[in-house]
């Protein structure tokens, strides 16, 4: 199974719907977006993924009460500040903060942890544990990209969608 890995799409809907696009196009049939919608009309944009989608809140997600509303008997799930998953048979964790997220990686409970927040993307091992940051789709501190996790493999690769988005620099 392959899982879209977001994050940090800070109301950027051509980012979006890029990431989606690619998504679907790579064979994707989940995604798991690690915090930072920012504005709940975002949720309408995942609602579009043929599968299942699941949100960390991150710290500039502003109105939960119309996120949940928006997400409300959808494809959408709010899952909070932690997403705890098991997809595929994998031991999935997904937060926003990047210090949380090697925190729970270095437990050995996860076969692969999440993260965003830090608009940049990281992956490394902690024991067996893949600790994977989802980068941004915001293009703030490095082109807008997205993981594409593999469950088979316990691995991911990098995903750009800086070639979509007209006038990126």
């Amino acid at each position: 199974m392959k899982i879209a890995v977001l994050s940090d799409s800070h109301d950027h809907l051509h980012a979006v719907r890029a990431a989606l696009r690619k998504a679907v196009e790579a064979g994707a049939t989940a995604v798991i977006h690690c915090g930072d919608l920012v504005a709940p009309f975002v949720v309408s944009e995942l609602k579009t993924f043929p599968g299942p989608v699941h949100v960390i809140l991150g710290n500039n997600d502003g109105d939960v009460f119309l996120l949940t509303k928006l997400a409300a008997d959808s494809n959408v799930t709010l899952h909070g500040a932690v997403a705890t998953l098991e997809l595929d048979g994998r031991k999935l964790l997904a937060v926003h903060d990047p210090p949380a997220a090697a925190a729970f990686a270095a437990t050995g409970e996860h076969d692969a942890v999440f993260y965003g927040h830090a608009h940049r993307a990281g992956e490394e091992r902690v024991g067996e544990t893949l600790l994977l940051g989802a980068g941004e789709l915001m293009g703030f501190k490095e082109p807008p990209s997205f993981a594409l996790y593999d469950t088979e493999t316990n691995t991911a690769k990098r995903v750009s969608v800086a070639e979509e988005w007209a006038g990126y620099v």
